[in-house]
């Protein structure tokens, strides 16, 4: 017997869960649905055809519906992504579009699915927001569980698996992650998926170590293969060597260890070493998830995004029906603050009582509060729903994409209408709410000074502030590698804003991806923003590592760091000062 020479290979992904685990590989080796045949049928199958597609899809229903029912303890504040996926089995894009294709142009059902489930995740890729764009993932994992169906393919049956092993995949859905056995399962790393995935997603919440969007992993890893996973720097090691993996395996220990301390001290509040006190707050999508903020120690929703309560429907929530969502979140975190932001979508969403028009660049177009000032019931519908649940609770209103006053005051006349209007119909509801901005445009960051005068606070949305103040599409694999919210230049603009907002008495918070990064932390605490919010699992790790910096310390470091002209010189300066806490945030050394 021979056996084929072994060499060290460390591939890079993206994180999308936290840890480090060491174990033997196993391969999910899935039935392809990838290639779909195309062919046409007589006009007298069509009706046969349709009854094909229509039993596939009942029967992908009630896989999934079983799946849901067992769905762990654990899990369960996450059933809700599940049920999510149950109802676009019969959403209008997906099997609306289907059955139209079938009828109309006489195709097989697998082609006419694949077909419309193009045409559907491309409506979502177009959504500027990062996690609403991932949400095209999720309409992919329901067609192909319908084409497995379709097809007569046999799925991967995650829950059988009987020994210790790390999961290698080309893709795991949200269905197929949330039947890992944490017994069994120690870890997972796939070829796709990315940080906003709701797969990313349950992998943090099972507190597994995951790295995802590898690209290759399945081609160069083997059934049996020993592999490291570092969820935390977003590293997947095969076959590595013995030096490697001693390393390693302290690390491992020394970061489970100190996983457990923060956890154990997430309640404690986030006091910095010298005593000033900041506010780290949750971001939610739906209700369900306000468990979890309140889990991990969040001091309230500083971003509740309101996008999927219209997204998973062809047509337009009514005022009665965002009241009890939005009234639900309130009750539940009172007394703390919810932040609910306005509908934040592009105009190009497929919605069937009112068509978008075509847009070549619909991240610059009729998106977010452009929308909504364009759709002033719309908007009025849900400043309604807004203020009335204001009145259970403490509110806060965040306006999106402002880019300039007039936006600004075209958003108060109409919410100072809905009070009225509520008023005379003697409905209970709450004007007396503290309404913000977000600051993502730098037009609006540039004018900060005139408009804190119009609004009671900022919140600092840094995903797309980073992106137009450097020009730079992260998704664009080509230019990605520039985007950095380290760059000097998104670091004097936040300053600028910080400094606008202090000057007229107007607090500055933080929602985006920036605030849950340990190496921005003492940036943003010297800047004076006291308020960072992020996803519910970063609240105890970023609350602990605020307690150990003195904010004296880095409001002088800031002068240092404002005359740096380099990524690289900033980041060099960050990690000299603090580089011993960050790393002990990553590997408890």
């Amino acid at each position: 017997m021979t056996t084929e020479p072994t060499e060290e290979i460390v591939l890079r992904g993206i994180s999308g869960s936290q840890g480090i685990c060491i174990g033997k590989a196993y391969l999910v080796d899935r039935e392809g649905v990838d290639v779909i045949e195309r062919y046409n049928i007589d006009n007298k199958d069509v009706d046969k055809e349709l009854k094909r597609f229509k039993g596939a899809v009942n029967k992908a229903k009630n896989e999934l519906s079983g799946i849901i029912e067992d769905i762990p303890e654990d899990l369960r504040q996450h059933a809700y992504i599940l049920e999510t996926h149950l109802l676009l089995h019969k959403d209008k894009m997906l099997y609306g579009k289907t059955i139209e294709l079938i009828k109309n142009e006489q195709i097989n059902a697998e082609w006419a699915l694949k077909k419309a489930s193009s045409t559907a995740k491309s409506v979502f890729k177009k959504i500027s927001d990062p996690y609403l764009q991932a949400r095209a993932a999720d309409i992919e994992h329901v067609c192909d569980r319908i084409l497995r169906h379709l097809m007569g393919a046999v799925d991967v049956d995650i829950s059988g698996i009987n020994k210790r092993v790390i999961l290698v995949a080309n893709n795991l859905s949200p269905a197929e992650t949330s039947q890992i056995q944490l017994d069994r399962v120690m870890g997972f790393i796939t070829d796709r998926g990315g940080k906003t995935s709701h797969t990313s997603i349950i992998a943090r919440t099972l507190e597994i170590p995951a790295v995802l969007g590898l690209e290759r992993a399945t081609a160069l890893i083997k059934n049996e293969d020993l592999i490291i996973v570092d969820g935390n720097e977003g590293l997947v090691i095969i076959n590595p060597e013995e030096e490697t993996l001693v390393r390693y395996e302290e690390l491992s220990r020394r970061y489970e260890a100190y996983k457990k301390e923060v956890v154990r001290r997430g309640e404690l509040p986030a006091t910095s070493a010298d005593g000033q006190h900041f506010r780290i707050m949750g971001n939610i999508e739906l209700p369900e998830e306000v468990v979890a903020v309140k889990d991990h120690g969040g001091d309230g929703i500083g971003l509740f995004r309101t996008e999927f309560l219209y997204l998973s429907r062809i047509d337009f929530p009514g005022e009665q029906e965002l009241f009890d969502q939005y009234k639900e979140v309130v009750e539940l975190m009172s007394p703390l603050p919810v932040t609910i932001r306005t509908l934040d979508i592009n105009g190009d969403k497929e919605i069937e009582s009112m068509p978008s028009p075509e847009e070549a660049n619909p991240a610059l177009g009729l998106r977010a509060i452009r929308f909504c000032l364009k759709n002033p019931e719309i908007f009025k519908t849900q400043l309604r729903a807004i203020l009335r649940a204001a009145a259970h609770g403490y509110v806060r209103l965040l306006l999106p994409m402002i880019s300039g006053a007039e936006e600004i005051t075209e958003c108060i006349r109409i919410l100072n209408q809905a009070a009225a209007e509520l008023e005379q119909e003697g409905l209970e509801h709450n004007r007396d709410i503290e309404v913000g901005i977000m600051i993502e445009i730098p037009s609006a960051a540039v004018m900060a000074d005139l408009l804190a005068d119009m609004v009671d606070f900022f919140s600092i949305g840094t995903n797309d502030l980073v992106q137009y103040t450097l020009a730079i599409d992260r998704g664009n694999r080509h230019v990605a590698h520039l985007y950095s919210p380290m760059h000097p230049a998104v670091i004097r603009l936040i300053r600028h804003v910080v400094d606008a907002g202090r000057h007229k008495g107007k607090k500055t918070y933080m929602c985006g991806e920036m605030a849950a990064e340990p190496m921005h932390l003492p940036i943003l605490m010297g800047m004076g923003i006291e308020e960072l919010s992020m996803a519910p699992q970063s609240i105890p790790k970023i609350k602990n590592l605020i307690r150990k910096i003195n904010v004296s310390e880095v409001k002088k470091l800031m002068d240092t760091l404002l005359q740096q002209s380099s990524v690289q010189d900033m980041e060099r300066i960050i990690m000299d000062a603090y580089g011993e806490l960050l790393n002990e945030d990553i590997y408890g050394k």
